[in-house]
C-alpha cells in the first residue's frame, strides 16, 4: 500500500519569508494519523520553517513528494491549526489567592500568577495556537470576575479553564469552579461559550520530569543525598470531603507521589519518602498524616537531613515561603533535624510550562464537547469536562469550603496557633501592667495580687 498523504489544498509558509513543499506532503512514518492535531513535526518542511493550511488526509498511487519543489505563490489563509478551528481561544487559569491584609499584597499576588500566565500564553504561540491567557483568583486581583468581563471584551468563543492545582479537589479546584457555575448562569454570552475544563495534569510526563529535575537538583546541594528523606507536604482537605463527598484529592496525590518517585528510580534516586499534608484550618479532622506532627516523629526516629517538597503549589506563596520554609523548617530543627532544604515551586521552569501548553492543545478539540476519559494513555482520576459536569460528579452536595489559609488567620492551624499565641500573651501583660499600675482588675478581686495602696 502506498503511504499515506496529507492533501493541502492552500498553503501558507510561516513565517512570510520561508519556502516550503509542494502542496504534496508525505508523512513521516513515525506520525499516528488521523490525529487530532496538525503538527508541523509531522511534515517534511524546511526547517525553521512551518505551514498553516487546510488539509485532508488521502492516499495515492503516486509519488507524494517532489523534492526540492517550492510554492511560488502565498494563497490566502484559511484556516490554522485544525484543533484551533474557527473562533477566538482563550484559556483562564485558577487559583484562590489570598484576602486583602498589607499594601504590598496585590501587587505580590499579581506577579506570581501573571508570569506563568505570560510563560504559557508564549508557549502556546510558539506552538502555532494563538491565545490569550487570563488569571482568574477566587479571593484576590484580579477576581474570577474581573477575567471573565475581560475575556467577553476580548470576544472568546472557546475557553479552556486551567485550575493551577495538579491535583483536583473541591476545596481548590472545586471553590473557583462554583463561582464560574454561578457566573455562567447568569449571563447570556458565557451560556453560549464553549469550553472545557482540564480538573488535573499531576499525571503529564512534563509535569513529573520537571518536579523530578528540581528535585535531583536540590538532593546534590546535602553532604550525603542518599541518606535524605524526601518530604512531600501537600495542602490538606478536610476529611470528610474524601470519605463522604467523594473528593478524588486523596487519591491522585498519592498517585501523584509515586508517579515521581518511579521517575526518580529510573533515575538511580532511592530515597525514602513520606507524604504528609498541612495548612489546616478549624476544629475538624482533616486528611493525615500532619504536617507538623510527621516531622516531630521523624525526628523522634532519628532522621537528620530532610528535603521539602511542595507538592500541590506550583507558585511561591504563603504556604511555601512561612509555613515551609519558617515554621515547619523551625519545626524540624527543634526536633533534631539537622539539614532541611525545599524545592522551589516550578513557577515558569520550561519543561513544565510547555507540557502545560500541550494540555491545553490536547484539550481543544473537546471544548464544548461531554467528558473523556481516554484523551491520553495516561489519564488522570477525574477528566476532562464541564463546569457542570465536574460539579455534578465530584461536588453535587455544595459543603461550605473552609477560607484560604494566611499567617494572621485565627483557627487550628500552625500559623493560626503562633499568631494567636503571640495576641494571647500581648493580652496578658496588658492585664497585668493595668493589675500593677492601678491596682484594680480581676486579680486584685481574687484575691491573687494583694492591693496597692
Amino acid at each position: 500500500m502506498t503511504p499515506p498523504v496529507i492533501f493541502c489544498r492552500e498553503i501558507s509558509p510561516s513565517p512570510a519569508n520561508c519556502t516550503s513543499y509542494s502542496p504534496f506532503l508525505q508523512v513521516d512514518t513515525q506520525c499516528s494519523l488521523p490525529s487530532s492535531s496538525f503538527a508541523a513535526s509531522c511534515l517534511r518542511v524546511p526547517k525553521n520553517c512551518s505551514l498553516v493550511a487546510r488539509c485532508s488526509l488521502k492516499w495515492s498511487d503516486k509519488p507524494s513528494i517532489i523534492p526540492g519543489a517550492l510554492v511560488t505563490s502565498t494563497p490566502q489563509l484559511l484556516s490554522t491549526n485544525p484543533v484551533i478551528g474557527e473562533g477566538k481561544i482563550g484559556v483562564l487559569l485558577l487559583n484562590l489567592g489570598g484576602p486583602e491584609t498589607l499594601e504590598d499584597v496585590q501587587p505580590f499576588l499579581f506577579n506570581l500568577f501573571a508570569d506563568p500566565a505570560e510563560a504559557l500564553r508564549k508557549a502556546l504561540c510558539e506552538k502555532n495556537v494563538p491565545a490569550k491567557v487570563y488569571v482568574g483568583m477566587r479571593y484576590w486581583h484580579p477576581f474570577t470576575e474581573e477575567a471573565i468581563e475581560q475575556i467577553k471584551r476580548d470576544g472568546i468563543t472557546k475557553l479552556v479553564v486551567l485550575p493551577l492545582y495538579p491535583q483536583f479537589s473541591i476545596s481548590t479546584s472545586g471553590s473557583s469552579l462554583r463561582l464560574l457555575e454561578s457566573i455562567f448562569r447568569e449571563d447570556e454570552y458565557l451560556v453560549n461559550m464553549q469550553h472545557t475544563v482540564i480538573p488535573s495534569w499531576y499525571q503529564r510526563e512534563g509535569y513529573i520530569k520537571a518536579m523530578a529535575d528540581l528535585m535531583e537538583k536540590e538532593l546534590k546541594s546535602f553532604e550525603r543525598p542518599e541518606e535524605v528523606m524526601i518530604f512531600f507536604s501537600a495542602h490538606g482537605v478536610p476529611l470528610a470531603y474524601v470519605e463522604e463527598a467523594g473528593d478524588p484529592y486523596k487519591a491522585e496525590m498519592e498517585e501523584c507521589v509515586d508517579l515521581i518517585m518511579e521517575e526518580l528510580e529510573k533515575r538511580r534516586v532511592h530515597n525514602a519518602y513520606t507524604l504528609a499534608y498541612q495548612s489546616r484550618v478549624g476544629p475538624v479532622e482533616w486528611l493525615k498524616p500532619y504536617t507538623d506532627e510527621t516531622i516531630i516523629e521523624l525526628g523522634k526516629k532519628g532522621v537528620k537531613s530532610i528535603l521539602a517538597v511542595p507538592i500541590s503549589f506550583v507558585s511561591e506563596h504563603i504556604e511555601t515561603l512561612e509555613e515551609i520554609d519558617v515554621e515547619y523548617k523551625e519545626l524540624a530543627l527543634e526536633s533534631g533535624i539537622q539539614n532541611w532544604a525545599r524545592v522551589p515551586a516550578l513557577g515558569v521552569e520550561p519543561t513544565f510550562i510547555s507540557d502545560l501548553a500541550d494540555a491545553v492543545i490536547e484539550s481543544l478539540p473537546y471544548v464544548g464537547a461531554m467528558a473523556v476519559s481516554n484523551l491520553e494513555a495516561r489519564q488522570s482520576l477525574v477528566p476532562l469536562g464541564s463546569v457542570e459536569e465536574l460539579l455534578a460528579a465530584y461536588d453535587s452536595q455544595r459543603r461550605e469550603l473552609p477560607p484560604p489559609v494566611t499567617v494572621w488567620e485565627w483557627g487550628w492551624t500552625k500559623s493560626a496557633e503562633t499568631w494567636n499565641g503571640r495576641a494571647a500573651m500581648l493580652a496578658v501583660l496588658v492585664l497585668l501592667v493595668l493589675e500593677v499600675t492601678t491596682g484594680k482588675g480581676f486579680l486584685h478581686q481574687w484575691g491573687i495580687f494583694p492591693l496597692f495602696r
